[in-house]
């Protein structure tokens, strides 16, 4: 079945860096678009950046310029490199598949930006 780990979360004091982490298994990893999300507490779950098969990627305008998604397909992992971390940024991170109309989730990883 379709499974998606994620790690790397933690906290970190503002313009810092963490690299996130999803490990992917259950499925043909190689032709899979797979996106980061995250939710704020009292937020939606919004849409972050999305990596496709050929590796074009695609990000929300808040994060351009300071987040970076990237694909290693040897390990079957998405990354989701975060660098000038914000207090706005603090949120629970997910990474996603939607196939055939079902959008699969990991358990989430906890990114807190704050002095």
């Amino acid at each position: 079945q379709v499974q998606l780990v994620e790690s790397g979360g933690g906290t970190v004091q503002p313009g810092g860096s963490l690299r996130l982490a999803c490990a992917a298994s259950g499925f043909n990893f190689n032709s899979a678009t797979i996106s980061w999300f995250r939710q704020a507490p009292g937020k939606q779950r919004d849409v972050v950046a999305t990596i496709n098969s050929d590796g074009y990627t695609n990000y929300v305008d808040s994060v351009k310029g300071r987040f970076t998604i990237s694909r290693d397909n040897a390990k079957n992992t998405v990354y989701l490199q975060m660098n000038s971390l914000k207090p706005e940024d603090t949120a629970d991170y997910y990474c996603s598949r939607l196939y055939r109309g079902t959008r699969y989730w990991g358990q989430g990883t906890q990114v807190t930006v704050s002095s």
